[in-house]
């Protein structure tokens, strides 16, 4: 079985400044990976070259056996790639089923048709119906997203995200800024995507309870470089990873 995702000795440079230095990874279809570091380690910089918003300085990017280290972002997306961002990308003035909405329509190609059938409209309602189930959001499908929670605006977004039906699904810090329950909200939502409903999915995370209870594999990255790569247990017990970025997370108190 062929990888969902290669990125291929990807590098970028700012100037003299290497933000991600030769790194290479693998992700199977299926797989949940998530990927770590400390503050400036690259990691939003190397999330930016895989959906397309950086171009690469050297290296390739493979998507599902197809490279696309040269396609922008929207053709990334139509060949089934979704991000999520760290700030939360939705419409607040909208209710959450009017933004989900906006993402089924779009999907289908209906977002600026004139007409459409009774069958199109139909199809439309039924695909929202599903987003909002799959993402628990259905009790608030009518609240206004402006009025909600951080942590079911982060559904909301990710429902939006799923309107695209991904392959791939590319979560930047789901959990930023959030509390215990909308931490452990958002990180039930995920497990359930990656095992019920088998997504392919790469997040960025620094909460490391998320990270070590989510991931099947998780990619470590320290100024830029790739520092380590293996299961939870390989990663938790890598010496290199504990003196840089683990073991000064603790020692700070930080959830990282």
């Amino acid at each position: 079985m062929s990888n969902m995702l290669e990125v291929r000795g990807v590098s970028k440079h700012f100037g003299s400044l290497r933000a991600v230095d030769d790194v290479t990874l693998m992700v199977a279809p299926g797989e949940l990976r998530a990927i770590i570091g400390p503050n400036g380690a690259g990691k939003t910089t190397f999330f930016n070259l895989i959906s397309g918003f950086f171009p690469p300085t050297t290296g390739e990017i493979v998507f599902d056996g197809e490279v696309i280290t040269q396609l922008p972002v929207a053709a990334r997306v139509a060949r089934g790639m979704a991000r999520t961002f760290q700030i939360t990308e939705i419409f607040p003035e909208l209710t959450v089923r009017q933004n989900v909405r906006i993402g089924v329509e779009s999907a289908s190609g209906l977002r600026l048709a004139l007409w459409r059938s009774r069958a199109d409209a139909a199809r439309v309602e039924a695909a929202i119906d599903e987003m909002l189930t799959l993402t628990g959001l259905t009790a608030q499908a009518d609240r206004l997203v402006g009025e909600m929670s951080h942590g079911d605006q982060r559904a909301a977004e990710i429902a939006t995200a799923l309107t695209l039906k991904p392959r791939l699904l590319l979560l930047d810090e789901p959990t930023a800024g959030m509390g215990e329950h909308e931490t452990y909200q958002i990180a039930g939502l995920i497990r359930r995507l990656h095992r019920n409903s088998n997504y392919t999915i790469v997040l960025i995370e620094h909460d490391m309870r998320v990270v070590f209870n989510l991931a099947d594999r998780i990619c470590v990255l320290d100024q830029g470089r790739l520092l380590a790569d293996g299961t939870p247990k390989e990663i938790a017990d890598d010496p290199r990873v504990q003196e840089a970025y683990l073991g000064s997370a603790a020692d700070s108190g930080q959830t990282a």
